[in-house]
């Protein structure tokens, strides 16, 4: 195993100048009221599943937008992105390629979508920004530590950035936030949020890489392990702790969101937390599959989170709604709650935005906030964050977030962050 060294974004940077690429500047063509005298140009970093399916497929729809480039450390996902442009432009100008720095160094391109493991998503969002480009980036980070540096770079820099969420636009969650921060259902009490079980995979035999694919690459910050292609999947990497946190920080990221912003604490986060969960032994699966959490607020409201099977429920004083399974049918103690019109004049939460795709290059033009700003990503993720750090250590933990800090507890303190890899320093094999 190599040793794991720390290395600063500024540092990545200057090694990419020095290969002879430039950063790239946000071209002035994009600021103020006016029309843009071409389309944004953007560079997909990741194109796998939902990187390809959902959001390179989301912006080749979208007239506003130009893909320039794809890159990914696969071969032929990067090779099937590319002819996918191509045949939705009718040209051959698509370029594919293998190293995420080539996209961020191209001046020619306006923005990035970062689409890669949890693990690479703050690390390339730093670069790219450092490099004066808007971001569109998938959820959730990787630490409470890096979201914040991901914060307030983003605002150092005046930059768009949208979190890759769609929670806010669609329509299930959007009425369940509204009619709970209208106070249809009274004061709110409780909230109860269900999550899918994590899956188990077994440790396997190491084998080598397939031929096409940057293992280092792909590997990045993260420690050196062998590789398996379980470990590179698309399941397996989410239920590993090097490069991601499992159910709660995948499904979490929705369905805790649309909670917090049910309950006004989308820019702040809870006070305490606890819970335990099981982890399962001698598996490549080392993330709790099962758990239950309670996190309270500072206005007195508390949040149960499982991993046994979707659910979100508003519990108040006059009432409770809620919908079961991803997008499912509402539920509620009086159907007609569901029902109830609220003034949009005097409604006390913000009108159902487009999808985030659209959003984002609205943004990127408008230079307005996005659906989902760095901010709220990094609340968002530091709730869910609390619930792993609780769970690691099996006690209760108390949380300002105003310092973003444990409260005389350094031990817990310390696991707001982890070091990262030299991964330009390729170990041995």
């Amino acid at each position: 195993m190599s040793p794991i060294q720390t290395r600063t974004r500024r540092e990545a940077l200057a090694a990419i100048i020095a290969t002879g690429f430039a950063p790239a500047l946000l071209p002035s063509r994009l600021f103020g009221a006016t029309a843009p005298s071409k389309q944004i140009t953007l560079g997909c970093i990741g194109v796998g599943s939902h990187g390809f399916g959902v959001n390179l497929k989301s912006f080749l729809n979208e007239p506003a937008a130009r893909v320039a480039a794809v890159c990914d450390v696969f071969a032929d996902r990067r090779e099937r992105a590319r002819q996918a442009v191509n045949a939705a432009y009718k040209d051959d100008a698509c370029k594919a390629v293998a190293d995420f720095r080539e996209i961020i160094a191209d001046k020619s391109i306006d923005a990035v979508v970062i689409s890669t493991p949890d693990h690479w998503h703050v690390p390339i969002s730093l670069l790219a920004l450092e490099a004066g480009k808007d971001v569109f980036c998938e959820k959730p980070t990787l630490t409470i530590a890096e979201g914040r540096e991901l914060a307030k770079a983003v605002e150092a820099r005046k930059a768009v950035f949208q979190t890759g969420l769609e929670d806010r636009s669609l329509t299930r969650y959007h009425l369940l936030a509204e009619l709970v921060r209208n106070g249809v259902i009274g004061t709110l009490r409780r909230i109860k949020v269900g999550l899918p079980p994590g899956v188990v995979f077994k440790k396997e035999n190491p084998s080598t890489p397939p031929a096409g694919m940057d293992y280092n690459l792909w590997l990045g910050p993260a420690p050196w392990r062998p590789y398996d292609p379980v470990r590179v999947s698309s399941e397996g990497w989410r239920m590993i702790r090097d490069y991601s946190g499992g159910k709660l920080t995948d499904w979490g990221a929705h369905l805790i969101d649309t909670a917090q912003v049910a309950n006004g604490s989308e820019k702040t986060g809870p006070v305490d937390v606890e819970g335990h969960g099981e982890t399962p032994k001698d598996a490549l699966t080392d993330v709790p599959t099962r758990f239950n959490l309670r996190y309270r607020y500072a206005n007195g409201v508390d949040m149960e989170v499982n991993g046994n099977g979707v659910l979100l429920r508003f519990e108040g004083d006059k009432g409770w709604i809620g919908n079961r399974g991803w997008e499912g049918p509402f539920e509620a103690s009086d159907m007609a709650l569901l029902h109830t019109r609220i003034d949009p004049a005097a409604s006390k939460f913000w009108p159902r935005p487009p999808r985030e795709h659209r959003n984002f290059l609205d943004c990127v033009i408008s230079r307005r906030p996005t659906t989902y700003p760095a901010e709220d990503l990094q609340r968002l993720c530091t709730t869910l964050h609390l619930g792993s750090i609780a769970m690691s250590l099996g006690r209760k933990l108390r949380w300002n977030p105003e310092t973003e800090g444990f409260i005389n507890d350094p031990e817990a303190d310390a696991l707001r962050s982890r070091a990262s890899r030299n991964w330009e320093k390729v170990p041995p094999q």
